[in-house]
């Protein structure tokens, strides 16, 4: 059996043991079926909101206010972040100053984005921006930063112009860094996002878990949560795919 067989083997195990876990949780354990439901139910309900398509206008906007903070924190990281890494001094300013930033929790930045954009998507796409910028420039000036003098040093000496220099040596050397960083934003963004829409939102994948779960309906509550986590399986393994593909270093 080969290493890679072995380890979707053991994934399939610790699916089933925690599966087992909630059958026995829910049903002999003496768990409220009302705060856990049996999986049996609740796959059955999520087969039903599979076929039924109302998740869809949800994660239409979920997924929209992704798209959106992650383009603005990979313009706005991937702009700084090549301003900065231009020399020496700003990355001695600039480097410890986001490294802070990125420290603060957040989430104490949301209940003034409400404020400012409100209960709408605005106020999510702020949030999920703000907290892919910083993995995303991080690694922007780290990437570049670190790119290998020598490949500097001898396309200057073949007259490469400054834009030549960025797009075929520094973006190329540094491509494998900088993928980490938006590998990260785009993971850390969803979170967010979905956090965001649990608090404060007027529809989304996180506000229809909340509101199901005010109204007690914990079955279709926890098909809703196994949506959003096939979804979130789903985008990290699309992420990884192009982050592996992407990575090359130039001759």
């Amino acid at each position: 059996m080969s290493e890679r067989t072995a380890a979707r083997l053991a994934q399939v195990g610790v699916v089933c043991a925690l599966l087992i876990l909630w059958q026995l949780a829910a049903t002999v354990w003496g768990v409220s079926r009302l705060l856990l439901p049996p999986p049996l139910p609740v796959l059955r309900a999520f087969y039903r909101l599979l076929v039924s398509g109302a998740f869809l206008s949800d994660l239409e906007l979920t997924l929209f206010e992704l798209a959106a903070a992650f383009l603005l924190a990979a313009v706005a990281g991937g702009v700084i972040g090549y301003l900065v890494s231009r020399s020496s001094y700003t990355i001695e300013v600039f480097n410890p100053l986001f490294t802070s930033l990125y420290a603060i929790p957040s989430i104490l930045l949301f209940p003034l984005y409400v404020m400012y954009f409100g209960l709408g998507a605005e106020s999510k796409i702020a949030m999920g921006a703000s907290v892919a910028f910083f993995p995303i420039v991080l690694n922007t000036v780290a990437g570049l930063d670190y790119v290998d003098r020598a490949y500097v040093k001898a396309a200057r000496s073949m007259g490469a112009s400054g834009r030549q220099m960025f797009c075929f040596v520094m973006v190329p050397a540094a491509f494998p860094v900088l993928l980490t960083g938006l590998r990260l934003g785009f993971i850390l963004a969803f979170l967010a996002i979905l956090g965001a829409e649990t608090i404060a939102s007027l529809a989304g994948l996180g506000h229809r878990i909340v509101s199901l779960a005010e109204a007690l309906d914990t079955t279709q509550m926890f098909a809703y949560i196994l949506l959003v986590i096939l979804v979130a399986a789903a985008l990290n393994a699309a992420v990884s795919l192009i982050e592996a593909r992407g990575r090359w270093t130039p001759l």
